[in-house]
């Protein structure tokens, strides 16, 4: 199994922004758990993050040249009006998972909305760094 974990805006800054909402652990702590799951697993999982819209475009177009079996797509503040990647989704054909550390649906109004869901085959809200676990474990039973 052959998975690309993509990390959207400001998820890069875990441990540091709103430790009230997304906790003390940093991003290269859910790096670290997100390696260890592909050990368990015996699974390749890359792990990408950026801040630009334009890049995860890339990234998941990247992923279908590659012929990956699966992305993880954490959008950040993206999901909630980047139709160019809920686009990049379905262009590529391969299935993706999305997932969130918070639970959009009890956040504010604006984060209710999510643009990439139904481009998804899965989402996975509200369990911290088990979000991801639980995405690979879609993967895995698929």
């Amino acid at each position: 199994m052959k998975l690309l974990v993509i990390n959207g805006p400001n998820l890069n800054f875990l441990g540091i922004r709103e430790k009230h909402i997304y906790g003390s652990k940093t991003y290269q702590e859910l790096v670290f758990y997100i390696k260890d799951l592909a050990k368990l697993y015996n699974a390749t999982i890359q792990v990408e993050q950026s801040n630009y819209e334009g890049k995860i475009v890339d990234l998941i177009q990247t992923a279908y040249h590659n012929r990956l079996d699966g992305i993880i797509l954490n959008p950040g503040a993206l999901t909630h009006y980047s139709y160019a990647i809920y686009d990049a989704i379905l262009g590529s054909g391969i299935p993706t998972v999305e997932v969130h550390l918070t639970d959009i649906t009890k956040r504010e109004d604006f984060r209710k909305i999510s643009v990439v869901r139904s481009a998804c085959v899965h989402s996975v809200l509200g369990l911290g760094f088990e979000s991801y676990h639980e995405a690979i474990k879609f993967f895995m039973r698929s």
